[in-house]
């Protein structure tokens, strides 16, 4: 992650996590997750931006499925300052769980 929010960035991994690795940027107010998963499970990953004005409002993205081998970009953004930005991990059962 780049920009003022570097020291905030988080991605929250469940224990035993074999899904996708994610990176984020921070550029002005916008920010983007940069998501792949080299491992055989589909992992649900959220992109959430917390913005640091107590007016502006805080964004988290849809869920979105990453495929075994799949790449995808996550974006969301303030009006103004952001305050942190992390990824939430949601793996999938494996098939025939």
């Amino acid at each position: 992650m780049t920009g003022p929010a570097a020291a905030d960035a988080r991605d929250t991994v469940p224990a035993g996590h074999t899904g996708a690795s994610c990176r984020t940027e921070v550029e002005g107010s916008a920010v983007t997750a940069y998501c792949h998963n080299p491992y055989p499970r589909t992992d649900r990953v959220r992109l959430h931006v917390e913005c640091a004005r107590w007016w502006d409002v805080d964004a988290d993205s849809a869920p979105v499925e990453v495929p075994p081998t799949a790449y995808v970009e996550l974006g969301e953004r303030c009006w103004k300052e952001v305050r942190a930005a992390w990824i939430s991990h949601d793996p999938l059962p494996a098939p025939g769980s």
